[in-house]
């Protein structure tokens, strides 16, 4: 599973002696405290309350647009439709409304189990995810290394029965 880690550029061709640190911004970054982690983690679950808002906002208009265009006017008769139905736009939009307001309601339910589960990112939800796994640290290398060791022994079973049933 190596194809899932993170490649580091190559070491520079330099004599130098300095000791190289590593470039990737993940190591660089200073702990932070639970005040900034709280407000990270809720940043989130308030994007996805105006989110929802604004959906809600979006949805109201529609209906009530929708509605007084099935009015008829003051002198209309009442007992024909007021005007051209197009079947297609309406599904569209409310295949746009529908999709607006799960896609709102999915960020702000992202946003509140991030904040239940104190994950900040996504180190931090790796890190839960090995532990949850049982996998972690040296046992991570270990248990790659017997996972590859597995399926190149697979493979080599796939091999040697695709040889004798060719020969065959």
């Amino acid at each position: 599973m190596s194809f899932l880690q993170r490649t580091l550029p190559a070491p520079s061709s330099s004599t130098s002696g300095a000791p190289t640190t590593d470039p990737s911004p993940l190591a660089q970054a200073p702990p932070l405290t639970p005040a900034q982690r709280t407000r990270r983690q809720l940043s989130l679950f308030a994007f996805g309350c105006t989110c929802v808002g604004l959906s809600q906002l979006i949805t109201r208009r529609a209906l009530v647009r929708r509605y007084r265009s099935a009015i008829p006017a003051f002198y209309q008769p009442s007992n024909r439709p007021s005007g051209p139905v197009n079947g297609a736009m309406e599904a569209f939009e409310a295949l746009n409304i529908a999709t607006a307001n799960v896609a709102s309601v999915g960020i702000m339910a992202a946003g509140g189990l991030l904040y239940a589960f104190d994950i900040v990112s996504l180190e931090d939800l790796r890190g839960r995810v090995r532990v949850g796994m049982g996998v972690e640290g040296a046992e991570a290398s270990r248990a790659e290394e017997e996972f590859e060791e597995w399926l190149a022994s697979v493979l080599a079973r796939k091999e040697r029965r695709e040889g004798r049933g060719g020969a065959e």
